[in-house]
């Protein structure tokens, strides 16, 4: 989302869309003692920030990655689900097969739609605030697989110093 939709979001709604401090907002600090130079003063530099940001959502858009709830699947679901949470069809014909009752199968598409659905709402929500939603939780997926990585070799680490097992991250004999 733009520079400009994070800046109105963080002024909760003292601006008009063109970057004018709303009347309302102008008698609220009037209201509050703040005088009408130090107003002006304020108005001076969030126009100016206003501008700025403005100019740079014009010259220097930032990227939006688009990520979808499909980006979030496991390889397994990616093995049995479609993007928009719908079961594929062979998946369904080789649970069948498996003796998977087709109840249960309805039910997991039920439940992967719904995950599919709320996804995209709070995608959307978000990006009305100008947040990228999908951006943020890769980010984090990101981050908690390197802490992993790091929490696995601190473990290799402290078997070989022979560190008492209740202070280990993992358990012992899990094979690495």
């Amino acid at each position: 989302m733009s520079r400009i939709k994070r800046w109105f979001n963080a002024n909760k709604g003292k601006f008009d869309l063109d970057g004018t401090l709303k009347n309302e907002a102008r008698e609220k600090m009037l209201h509050r003692g703040i005088s009408h130079a130090a107003i002006d003063d304020y108005v001076l530099r969030m126009q100016e920030e206003y501008d700025h940001l403005k100019h740079l959502d014009e010259t220097e858009p930032e990227p939006w990655p688009i990520y979808t709830a499909y980006d979030f699947f496991t390889a397994e679901e990616k093995q049995q689900f479609n993007p928009d949470g719908s079961l594929k069809p062979e998946y369904v014909e080789a649970a069948i097969k498996r003796g998977t009752s087709l109840k249960w199968l309805e039910e997991m598409e039920r439940r992967k739609k719904i995950d599919v659905d709320n996804y995209n709402r709070v995608s959307a929500q978000y990006a009305e605030q100008g947040i990228n939603f999908g951006e943020e939780e890769m980010k984090e997926r990101m981050a908690s697989s390197r802490t992993y990585v790091q929490r696995r070799k601190q473990m290799e680490i402290d078997l070989r110093n022979f560190e008492d097992d209740d202070s280990l991250p993992f358990d012992k004999d899990t094979s690495f």
